[in-house]
């Protein structure tokens, strides 16, 4: 007899404690031997995942709990990674839905909860971090509730039960005052709410492809669940998102025991499975029986709403740090990420050198970036734009809900600011002793703002953003307002020469660093750019004081990282990106070629 199952998606707001909670629910079901040294967030397995501290793709594991195979499946929070909370929830039949006893629900609480709706699933609430000192659990309940109401929740999600946590700690309990031993309250609510599946076992096999994995000993890996029939090692029909059909052969077939992966001889209706042998498949494509042949529907994806052109590098440092550097390994490394990133796109552009490249957010396109840096890869990237479209013939821009935290003495500024970035505040509230504002800001008016915003509050602002709709465009925005210093010529920054131009503005290099001409070294004072001689040296004469100017004490460079790089430049420069270096330059490398550009423009 074929043991019960329960599938469930973990969801909830970025850095709410999903990843955390998982490692509370393993340990609880002994999935860790007591002396097995298991790190934090132990499904957080990418490099970036693990120094950025949140998840970026989903990941299945099991655990049994009273003789029931519970599969749970950990999911992005941030906005960005929208597309893979999206496919993630076609595999499960309910939801943990986490928030956070402080902050409450936030921008992305409401995204994760309305495609929930949508798949027509029932969450399970948890209210996590109850041992924080300034926790408010009653009254984060009943702001969840508001939220389930604003939705269009039936009675029966209302209803739904709700449990007080700290994944941390990893411990659960029905009431907030009372602290737990375990996580079992939590399993026990899974068992009593979330459905079983209800596939058919016995019909012609339907498995839908959710998400890709690879692994050094069998290659490629797709993860998905089985929606009817029983999946083997046989030859199935592959059915692509555009209806092409192949018969393929599955070589192996694995289910999730644990954090592992187990290799067994077939899966079950309503089971999650990890199959190897097929390379070409897709996420969104469709497994079926040979004779039978009845795809699944794609899963649909939210369209990209920003997006930035790729190029080939052809700064004078071009080739000297990267491995990949030609357009043919860029379009091959483009193709390579669209059978995995389902919200991702790349266009050609009318350079065989560049590509377009949109997708969900600059952090979506950044964490890209980043990866293709880390691969070996070197390019050139654009400033971010937003893409647009007509509705009744008029233009409209990708609206975005903006939640910031901030202190009470710097609200004032940051209300300020954002209105120049064309926000409307829609409520301002207390929490404790910060302020809870919400805006409704145009994408476009966001790109730049963090930095600002965490400059104003002195670092102390938190911010987060959501996607909430297209709506009219709302105008003309200011763009940077400060010039930039660029090099006059190529090479190496002296520390004399920023001594003498320390004035001048802020500087992004260090002394000894590499530049050439047209290269941006740092932000001028003023609105305008000027050409600097950054590798201006000391003229040496033989009359010298033996301690006269012995030290030079220099202002530490503000030394930016990719995503502020990507937010920091304007429509005439570009981010070069290698393996080991970020720098930012004119598009036009020559002040002759920029002011003839400037002419036409």
């Amino acid at each position: 007899m074929a043991i019960p199952i329960r599938n469930v998606a973990i969801i909830a707001h970025v850095d709410h404690g999903k990843t955390t909670l998982v490692d509370g629910l393993l340990r609880t079901c002994g999935a860790f031997r007591e002396n097995e040294a298991v790190e934090e967030r132990v499904m957080d397995s990418g490099d970036l995942e693990r120094e950025r501290g949140i998840t970026i793709q989903s990941k299945s594991t099991s655990v049994e709990y009273r003789g029931v195979r519970i599969q749970l499946v950990d999911t992005p929070g941030h906005a960005d990674f929208g597309g893979e909370v999206e496919r993630v929830l076609s595999m499960a039949d309910g939801v943990i839905l986490l928030v956070d006893a402080f902050e409450g629900p936030m921008p992305q609480t409401r995204f994760v909860l309305t495609k929930a709706f949508e798949h027509g699933l029932t969450p399970v609430i948890v209210i996590n971090k109850v041992d924080r000192p300034e926790a408010r659990p009653k009254e984060v309940v009943n702001e969840v509730f508001d939220l389930l109401i604003d939705l269009g929740a039936d009675e029966d999600v209302i209803e739904c039960p709700v449990l007080y946590a700290s994944g941390r700690d990893g411990w659960a309990s029905r009431d907030p005052a009372v602290k737990g031993t375990d996580m079992v309250p939590i399993f026990d609510e899974i068992l009593a709410h979330v459905p079983e599946p209800t596939d058919d076992p016995n019909g012609p096999l339907q498995f839908r492809v959710s998400s890709i994995d690879h692994s050094d000993y069998v290659g490629r890996i797709v993860i998905g669940r089985v929606h009817r029939g029983t999946l083997r090692k046989t030859r199935v029909m592959h059915v692509d998102r555009d209806g092409k059909r192949q018969e393929v052969q599955v070589r192996g077939v694995f289910r999730y025991v644990g954090i592992t992966r187990e290799e067994c001889d077939s899966v079950g209706a309503g089971d999650i499975a990890a199959i190897y042998g097929i390379e070409n498949l897709g996420i969104g494509d469709s497994l079926t029986d040979l004779e039978v042949v009845e795809p699944l529907e794609p899963i649909a994806i939210d369209e990209p709403t920003i997006s930035m052109v790729f190029r080939v590098n052809n700064s004078p440092f071009a080739g000297r740090e990267g491995k990949f550097v030609t357009s043919r390994q860029l379009k091959e490394r483009f193709e390579r990420e669209l059978r995995t990133n389902v919200a991702l796109r790349v266009a050609p552009t009318d350079s065989p050198d560049a590509f377009h490249v949109s997708g969900r957010g600059l952090m979506h396109l950044g964490i890209l970036a980043e990866n293709m840096r880390r691969e070996g890869f070197e390019f050139a990237v654009s400033p971010p734009v937003v893409l647009t479209k007509e509705v009744d013939g008029k233009k409209h821009e990708p609206i975005e809900q903006l939640v910031i935290d901030a202190p009470d003495d710097c609200v004032g500024k940051i209300i300020e600011f954002l209105g120049q970035r064309k926000a409307e505040l829609q409520s301002m509230s207390s929490k404790g002793e910060f302020r809870h504002l919400e805006f409704e800001i145009p994408s476009r008016g966001l790109i730049g703002s963090r930095t600002r915003i965490l400059n104003l509050s002195q670092g102390r602002a938190i911010m987060h953003h959501s996607f909430l709709r297209f709506g009219p465009d709302r105008g003309e925005l200011a763009g940077r307002i400060a010039g930039v210093m660029i090099a006059s010529s190529m090479g190496a920054v002296t520390g004399y020469a920023i001594d003498l131009l320390k004035d001048r503005g802020t500087f992004f290099v260090l002394p000894q660093t590499e530049v050439y001409e047209g290269m941006i070294v740092g932000e001028h004072c003023k609105e305008n750019d000027i050409i600097v001689n950054i590798g201006r040296e000391k003229k040496l004469t033989n009359i010298r004081s033996s301690t006269k100017e012995a030290f030079t004490k220099l202002t530490p460079p503000r030394l930016l990282s990719l995503e502020e790089a990507l937010e920091y430049i304007s429509d005439d420069e570009l981010v070069e990106i290698t393996p080991t270096s970020i720098r930012l330059r004119k598009a036009f490398l020559k002040e002759k070629d920029r002011k003839r550009s400037e002419q036409r423009a």
